[in-house]
């Protein structure tokens, strides 16, 4: 039966994945994969034998239109990242809706993905909260930033080490630097770490540290920070 499943990956611990996943692995005829070196290393620890094709944002827009005519035809696919859950941050979402289009069913499985145990294990408030993803790198950067400024809710950002002290020091001049945040890395890991504090502290903390694995940054929301201001009076 002709569907696209968006199955989720381990974004570092290979055991985080669900039952339901390895044997929708098993059943389809084709995984997609955003990168299939790694996706190979998955599918070898848990004895998955099947056609891997690389879909990513390089190709995808090319790759659609043979993908849907395949699956239209009684062909079933896995579409996997490189870790979690896709369209989050990653390919997926463009497959999707061309298969939504087309009346193909489409299925996203529960399973892992990094920003939900980031802003949990942050402390800040988790009942109501935005995901940024990654912000813009250059145009529209400093324009965000400065509408996030006046978000009410915890917020959720994804960065690269590379830039996660250049990004901290443009929240601490946008938000302020004793606005609490949260860093998170190396998620489900060996070495994972989650460091929480103001963005001065957090900014501290960096400069002195070596920075590796991906980031999630959670950062307090205006209005927690409005009513912690307030009790310190």
């Amino acid at each position: 039966m002709s569907k696209l499943y968006l199955v989720p990956t381990p974004i570092g611990n290979l055991e985080d994945i669900t039952f339901r996943a390895i044997r929708i692995l098993k059943e389809v005829d084709i995984i997609l994969a955003e990168d299939t070196r790694k996706t190979n290393i998955l599918l070898k620890h848990y004895d998955i034998k099947k056609m891997v094709f690389a879909h990513h944002q390089f190709n995808e827009h090319k790759a659609i239109p043979s993908l849907l005519i395949r699956m239209k035809s009684g062909e079933s696919m896995a579409m996997v990242t490189d870790a979690g859950t896709p369209g989050i941050s990653d390919p997926g979402y463009l497959l999707a809706r061309a298969c939504i289009d087309t009346q193909i069913d489409v299925e996203c499985l529960p399973g892992a993905t990094a920003f939900v145990p980031a802003l949990v294990n942050s402390g800040l408030p988790n009942d109501r909260f935005v995901f940024e993803g990654f912000l813009p790198q250059k145009k529209g950067r400093q324009k965000r930033l400065s509408e996030l400024a006046e978000e009410q809710k915890t917020m959720i950002i994804y960065e690269s080490p590379y830039r996660l002290l250049k990004a901290l020091a443009q929240f601490a001049e946008t938000f302020g630097e004793d606005r609490k945040a949260s860093v998170s890395r190396e998620l489900t890991k060996i070495h994972e770490e989650n460091i929480r504090g103001t963005i001065k502290e957090l900014i501290e903390y960096y400069t002195k540290s070596t920075i590796k694995g991906e980031i999630v940054i959670v950062i307090e929301g205006l209005s927690s920070y409005k009513k912690s201001v307030k009790s310190e009076e």
